[in-house]
């Protein structure tokens, strides 16, 4: 991520957005399509749906999408650590004198 910000002009929704960001262009246009697409999806599955309700339900589906990432590495650092720990407790007793 560059420390200048820059402006990037994406299509969310049928509509341009500039956005000015200090992560790099291509990043942010790939955010947008994200977006776009999850909104896009939104309005196939419900139907006719404003603009704005769209992207609200978009923006849950996203959060809870990330929730779910973020626990299942919580989870997973966990389980890791877990499993480390027993690793450990098999290389002591591998190494132990008798």
């Amino acid at each position: 991520m560059s420390a200048d910000k820059e402006s990037v002009t994406v299509r969310i929704a049928g509509e341009e957005h500039t956005i000015r960001s200090s992560a790099e262009a291509a990043y942010t246009k790939r955010c947008a399509r994200y977006v776009d697409q999850r909104i896009h999806d939104i309005k196939k599955q419900v139907g006719l749906l404003e603009g704005h309700k769209a992207a609200i339900l978009a923006a849950l589906s996203i959060t809870d999408e990330f929730f779910q990432a973020k626990d299942d590495l919580e989870k997973g650092g966990v389980d890791m650590a877990s499993t480390v720990d027993g690793l450990a407790e098999n290389l002591e007793a591998a190494v132990a004198p008798e």
